[in-house]
């Protein structure tokens, strides 16, 4: 352990402003615990036995199992030994406190709230069951400003918490980033505007790395987490080579729906977009270029294109909101489209429900054909026609990727991972 670090570690003050997880990685930290064995010791666990009652297996206050078992008389001794200010208020617990009364060292409770697999987990259990009832509580803003750590990681999105919430795939990718931060002891924090501003939201976001979603690379906001020196991994996008990224192979997938719609007799068809800073196809980037890029493809095989006097591309938010307002916009379409190809799923159920409320039947007046393959897709009637992208999979993927960036000073080449989709045909596209 670095003589900083040893310093922090006796300095009396938070237990969990000592160690940051960069420290674990030199090999004498072990040996500066004092009076704190590797394995549980004798002395240890009958001065544990005296004060406290015998083990047993239980869960504590801090879900440890099999920690000691706290006696009326301990609980009393611990109150009345609670370190008081001079007019007999009690003041805030610190480590020294809890090391006193545990019997340990100063570094070793450090250990036990920071890296608890340095100590035996009988000394853990130990050390927490005393800090608790001491009624020690951590001071996260200072393990924060000592560490330079949060353990959170922010996931950058450039709509408001109600739309993103409201929107089935980012609650399937966030479920897959939680799960690798769940297992990293991690939170995730979305970060939407600030008062309209993403910059500004960028520069306040309290995370040690990001996920960044619907932004291209030379947004302000990405600039932000460059200028910050934040690491950060970038979904469904064109990343240049140094920036790490995963995506989905949209050209494929937007062709495959465009031409099951084909295929099966359609010429009058509606695209859902989505919203574009220039609503003019020939300008759309990223995600929007290469869907389109599909489209063409499979218009082009039916000697079709994106100006035949049938196929009409229309812009809308990705919402159910969105949705329903696009499906105005269809029904007053002359002639009468047949099917509406949507870019999201979110958008393909707000033209659902407002078709029925029509009065028009799916998909005998209109198929409709979305986009991600959410878990509500395959539970409407009827089941909706999409195109499945692993949502889950690419949230999960980008959270692995992410996470070595943070702990190593070592720059690795950036990945950049296409990942498949497929066409999920269900009951919601009819053959004419």
């Amino acid at each position: 352990m670095n003589a900083n670090n040893a310093k922090l570690a006796d300095n009396g003050s938070d237990p969990l402003i000592a160690f940051s997880r960069a420290d674990a990685s030199h090999s004498g930290d072990a040996q500066d615990v004092q009076n704190v064995p590797d394995t549980p010791d004798a002395q240890l666990v009958q001065a544990t036995q005296a004060t406290q009652g015998t083990p047993s297996p239980s869960n504590g206050p801090h879900g440890l199992r099999g920690g000691a078992t706290q006696t009326a008389q301990s609980a009393q001794s611990a109150q009345a030994e609670r370190p008081r200010r001079g007019n007999g208020m009690a003041r805030r617990v610190t480590i020294s406190d809890i090391a006193k009364q545990a019997g340990v060292s100063k570094t070793a409770v450090s250990f036990a709230f920071n890296m608890p697999g340095r100590l035996s987990a009988e000394t853990t259990r130990h050390i927490l069951d005393v800090a608790y009832q001491l009624g020690y509580t951590p001071n996260p803003i200072a393990r924060s400003l000592n560490t330079r750590r949060t353990n959170t990681l922010g996931v950058l999105v450039p709509q408001d918490i109600p739309t993103v919430l409201s929107n089935p795939f980012f609650a399937e990718l966030l479920s897959g980033i939680g799960e690798v931060c769940s297992g990293e002891g991690m939170s995730v924090m979305i970060v939407p505007p600030m008062r309209g501003s993403l910059v500004d939201a960028t520069y306040a976001a309290l995370v040690d790395g990001c996920i960044v979603t619907g932004l291209q690379p030379d947004d302000m906001a990405v600039r932000a987490l460059r200028l910050r020196q934040i690491p950060f991994v970038m979904v469904d996008v064109d990343a240049p080579i140094d920036i790490a990224s995963v995506r989905i192979d949209d050209c494929v997938g937007a062709y495959l729906s465009i031409k099951h719609v084909l295929e099966r007799g359609h010429t009058q068809v509606v695209i859902l977009s989505f919203q574009s800073f220039t609503g003019r196809v020939d300008d759309y980037t990223g995600t929007l270029k290469h869907r389109f890029n599909g489209y063409r493809k499979a218009l082009t095989e039916h000697g079709l294109t994106l100006n035949t006097g049938g196929v009409h591309v229309l812009e809308c938010a990705c919402s159910v909101a969105g949705g329903k307002e696009a499906f105005a916009r269809v029904n007053a379409i002359v002639p009468k489209p047949t099917a509406v190809v949507a870019l999201s799923d979110t958008i393909a159920f707000g033209v659902i429900e407002a078709a029925h409320a029509a009065g028009w039947r799916i998909p005998d007046d209109l198929s409709v054909v979305g986009f991600d393959d959410v878990e509500t897709s395959r539970l409407l009637k009827p089941a909706l026609t999409t195109v499945h992208q692993p949502i889950r999979a690419k949230g999960k993927r980008a959270a692995e990727m992410l996470i070595p960036m943070l702990w190593s000073n070592v720059s690795a080449e950036p990945e950049h991972v296409l990942m498949p989709v497929e066409l999920m045909m269900r009951d919601s596209c009819r053959r004419l």
